[in-house]
């Protein structure tokens, strides 16, 4: 049997692609190894969102020299969203040319088609079209794991933020029919799945284009009526698209987690619009008030961008008001990244580097307290969770999340692992909560 080693960067839809990757691979015989060093076929299913995962990129396919040279007749194959920008292509084929097969985020059903292509005439093989994109259905998956699976319901973008690359290298928005959504989260629970996260560029955006009346809302309220203890989880939400109907479906559904992702990436009202982000800081917060006036217990994440464009102290001072002012729970937070082909990457950026790296230092020690501030209050509840798999603070800890996705680790046996169980929480650590099994 040939084996085959699969990798994924970047974002939740790049690992879901890469499950469907490895499931044509298991059709057409391949084994898998989470090792480069014996394996057959290597296929490294690229992000482009940020400058440092194309440099791994890069650094991890150099490395694989060394393997084809040792391993005759091995294959290299490179995919995702790196590989539909043509800079990257052409760089590829000048300086790697030991990489056999490329191919685009709009041809990964074309898999088999493609890898035999370069298996029977031993040529390199490019397949990156220019496309608004496609939806393959039914592609055979091997799923990572056994407890919680990620299900696309739509792909592509059409905001077009100013620093990002996701529509050129995505394609337009285009949508699941709720129908093939339910058939596939129905058959995960009837698998044993207790955790469903569904996956969009823009999730709220679910639903234009199709010819059923459906949108985000509704679908939710759809998947909730699935028979079944399980539980759901969305991301990413766009703040200019999230509703109070989204926000009432998530108080309403008994099966919605109580967290919400909403990326704000900056607290100026000047910079949302050099970024483009069709939405101010005023109706940012109003969204807010609502979420939490309408889910008490709901925990409330969201990326910043450090050091855009033209970004001044003051502007930057305005995001870390933001951040005192909402009191998130988490944040995802990056410095400014260019990205060749956006709008973003041809405006003055007079910051000095060495000035973004110490404001985000800034920002995260602040958000840091507010993070461990949070935690503490849930000293004394009891929470459900879903264990997930072995602890971090012993040998006889088990470890899960809270439906606010909070890490808690607690007491008890290695068969509590894929159960629903109640805990109370005993002490909040910097990163995570210790609990008690009830």
């Amino acid at each position: 049997m040939p084996i085959a080693h699969v990798h994924s960067y970047g974002c939740q839809q790049n690992v879901s692609d890469g499950e469907k990757i490895k499931g044509m691979l298991a059709l057409m015989g391949y084994g898998f190894s989470d090792s480069n060093a014996e394996a057959d076929l290597v296929i490294y299913n690229t992000c482009a969102v940020r400058e440092n995962a194309e440099d791994r990129v890069f650094g991890n396919v150099g490395a694989l020299k060394h393997n084809k040279r040792r391993r005759k007749g091995m294959l290299i194959g490179l995919c995702g969203c790196m590989m539909q920008q043509e800079h990257i292509v052409q760089r590829l084929k000048k300086s790697f040319p030991y990489v056999d097969l490329i191919f685009g985020t709009h041809v990964v059903h074309r898999l088999p088609e493609l890898l035999y292509q370069a298996l029977s005439t031993k040529e390199r093989v490019f397949e990156t079209p220019d496309s608004d994109g496609v939806i393959a259905e039914h592609l055979p998956i091997r799923r990572d794991g056994t407890l919680k699976a990620w299900v696309p319901i739509m792909y592509g973008c059409n905001n077009f933020c100013t620093y990002c690359i996701v529509p050129y290298v995505r394609g337009r928005e285009r949508s699941r029919t709720s129908q093939e959504i339910l058939h596939e989260v129905s058959g995960l629970v009837s698998q044993g799945y207790k955790e469903i996260t569904l996956l969009g560029q823009n999730v709220n955006s679910y639903g234009k284009g199709l010819e059923e009346e459906i949108n985000f809302a509704g679908l939710l309220r759809k998947i909730n009526g699935i028979e079944g203890d399980f539980r759901i989880r969305f991301m990413t939400s766009h703040p200019k698209d999230a509703t109070p109907e989204l926000i009432d479906t998530m108080a309403e559904c008994e099966k919605v987690c109580h967290h919400l992702h909403l990326p704000v990436q900056s607290g100026s009202d000047r910079i949302l619009t050099a970024m483009n982000r069709h939405y101010q800081r005023e109706d940012y917060l109003k969204l807010v008030d609502y979420a939490r006036s309408r889910i008490p217990d709901l925990a409330l994440t969201s990326d910043i961008i450090v050091g855009f464009p033209g970004e001044t102290r003051e502007d930057f001072l305005k995001t870390m008001d933001l951040i005192q002012t909402v009191g998130y729970d988490s944040l995802f937070t990056f410095i400014y990244s260019k990205r060749v082909g956006t709008k973003a990457a041809v405006m003055d950026d007079p910051t000095p580097s060495e000035d973004k790296t110490k404001w985000l230092m800034e920002l995260l020690e602040v958000q840091k307290k507010i993070g461990e501030d949070k935690l503490k209050e849930y000293v004394g509840k009891t929470l459900r969770i879903l264990v997930d798999g072995p602890g971090k603070s012993g040998e006889d800890y088990v470890t899960g999340r809270t439906e606010q996705n909070f890490i808690v680790d607690l007491k008890g046996p290695a068969d509590l692992i894929g159960n629903f169980v109640d805990v109370r929480i005993t002490k909040a650590l910097n990163w995570a909560l210790l609990g008690e099994l009830l």
